[in-house]
C-alpha cells in the first residue's frame, strides 16, 4: 500500500480562524487576520475541534492518491459520498497481469495462501481469454461498420476489456485519488480507523491521519477513531483496547 498526500489547503489554519471567528465578529476577515498569530490560531483552531463545531473546517481540503489496495477497499471507501474520487478504469485499461491484495490471514496460511494464488492466477488467465474471444467478433463488427483497421483494433479492445473484467475478484488491486473536505476527513477517521473498521481500510485511513496530522497537528490534534475524544460508541460491540487505542493515536 502507498498512500501519498498529493495537495491540501494551505495556510488552512488560518483560514479556519478566520471563518470561524467572522461568525461572531463585527469587522471583516482582513481585520481578524491582523488579530491572529501561529499560537492564537493554533489554539483556536483545536478549541473547535475539541467541540465539535466543524462548520468553518470543511473550508479546507486535503487530496492523497492511494495504490496497492483492493477494490474491496474502494467500495467501502466510495461509500463516503462528501468526497471526490478517481479511479482507474478496469473499462479503459486492458490489466494484462493483474495484480491482486492478499489479506494477512491467508498470507500466513501456508495452505490458504496457496488456494488463493491459485484461484487469482485462474482468474488471470480467463481473464486473459474472454478478452481474445470477444476481441474478434468485435473486431470484425468494428470493420463492418466502417472504422479504419486502427480504430476498429482499438475500440474492440475497449469493449472486449468491458465485459471480460466481469471476472476481476474483489483483491485485484487499484489506484484511487481522493480529496475530501477536513470534516469529512475527520469524520472518516472516526469510523475508519476503529478496530472494528476492515483492516484494509484501517491501515489506509491511519497513514492518511499520519500525513495529515504531520502538517496540521492542531487540527488533528484529537483526532482518530471514536474512542479517542470520548467512550467508545461501539457499544456491546467494543474491541475492549479503549486504552491502547487512545495511547497509539495520540501518540501518531
Amino acid at each position: 500500500m502507498k498512500v501519498e498526500l498529493l495537495n491540501y489547503t494551505k495556510d488552512a489554519e488560518m483560514t479556519i480562524a478566520q471563518a470561524g471567528k467572522l461568525c461572531y465578529s463585527p469587522v471583516g476577515v482582513d481585520e481578524i487576520k491582523e488579530t491572529l498569530d501561529q499560537e492564537t490560531i493554533g489554539k483556536y483552531v483545536k478549541m473547535l475541534s475539541d467541540l465539535g463545531h466543524y462548520s468553518p473546517i470543511e473550508h479546507v481540503s486535503f487530496t492523497f492518491a492511494v495504490e496497492g489496495v483492493s477494490r474491496t477497499l474502494t467500495h467501502q471507501l466510495v461509500r463516503h459520498r462528501l468526497a471526490s474520487y478517481s479511479q482507474q478504469s478496469q473499462r479503459y485499461v486492458k490489466l494484462e497481469d493483474f495484480q491482486y491484495i492478499i489479506p494477512p490471514a491467508i498470507e500466513e496460511n501456508e495452505q490458504a495462501k496457496k488456494i488463493f494464488v491459485e484461484a487469482m492466477e485462474a482468474d488471470k488467465e480467463v481473464y486473459l481469454k474472454l478478452v481474445d474471444c470477444l476481441y474478434e467478433k468485435n473486431y470484425r463488427e468494428m470493420l463492418d461498420l466502417g472504422y479504419s483497421e486502427k480504430k476498429a483494433k482499438s475500440q474492440a479492445e475497449k469493449i472486449s476489456i468491458e465485459d471480460a473484467r466481469y471476472v476481476f475478484p474483489n483483491a485485484c488491486e487499484t489506484k484511487i485519488v481522493i480529496t475530501m473536505n477536513a470534516r469529512s476527513l475527520i469524520h472518516f477517521f472516526t469510523v475508519r480507523c476503529c478496530n472494528r473498521a476492515q483492516w484494509e481500510i484501517r491501515e489506509m485511513a491511519t497513514e492518511m491521519l499520519k500525513l495529515v496530522k504531520n502538517i496540521y497537528p492542531a487540527l488533528f490534534s484529537n483526532v482518530g477513531p471514536g474512542c479517542v475524544s470520548g467512550p467508545c460508541p461501539e457499544g456491546k460491540m467494543t474491541c475492549g483496547k479503549m486504552t491502547e487505542v487512545r495511547e497509539k493515536f495520540r501518540g501518531l
